[in-house]
């Protein structure tokens, strides 16, 4: 392989601030060559062992619900261009199911989650680190349409978990990594530029890592 390494991406964000959709579009931009999406929400921990109503009470805004320590292992796999078992999380049971998806290793390598650039030690392992930045009020928004859509939640109870669970854990854990990142992209994924500059950056990073 000789010094051949895969370029690893992180992007972080709240919830609602478009960090999907600006992974989207890296990923779409890259979509002929080599590489893959990680998604931080695969690795909430196993909870299996804990009663079904304890489960009821995960905070999936806390950097403790996820299992880090796996996510690194993995990482640290795929960079050296090792398979992985990507676990799944059943939401519907709130713990980990037993299914996997197989992953194999590519060059391009994006790590996307609302506290990706919270774990120094996955941190080390990025080339580039970028955070969305996005209004709150825009997020809360984004937040209120999908989740009453998709999830068909009331206005009421998605309010409430906001209040209660998402603006806190926001303004504790996720705004702080932003002054970890490398690049800082407002409002998402409507900002072509950033795009732009991003997918460059990686196309450089691939050429001097001899793999473009």
């Amino acid at each position: 392989m000789g010094n051949k390494k895969p370029v690893v991406i992180g992007i972080a964000g709240g919830s609602g601030s478009g960090k999907t959709t600006v992974t989207k579009a890296i990923y779409e931009y890259f979509k002929g060559h080599s590489i893959l999406l990680l998604e931080q929400d695969y690795y909430y921990k196993d909870q299996s062992h804990l009663p079904f109503e304890e489960r009821l009470q995960t905070n999936y805004d806390h950097p403790l619900a996820f299992d880090n320590d796996l996510l690194i292992e993995h990482l640290q796999s795929l960079v050296e261009y090792e398979s992985i078992n990507k676990p799944v999380y059943d939401y519907t049971l709130h713990t980990r199911s037993q299914d996997v998806i197989p992953q194999e290793a590519k060059d391009v390598i994006i790590l996307e989650g609302i506290l990706v650039l919270e774990d120094e030690r996955l941190r080390d392992l990025m080339d580039i680190k970028l955070y969305v930045d996005t209004d709150a009020d825009l997020r809360i928004i984004r937040r209120m349409l999908r989740d009453i859509k998709e999830r068909g939640r009331t206005l009421e109870s998605v309010v409430d978990q906001y209040v209660t669970v998402v603006r806190p854990m926001h303004n504790q854990f996720i705004e702080p990594t932003k002054r970890y990142a490398d690049i800082i992209i407002p409002e998402g994924g409507q900002n072509h530029v950033a795009i732009d500059l991003m997918v460059t950056k990686i196309q450089t990073i691939l050429e001097q890592n001899a793999i473009l």
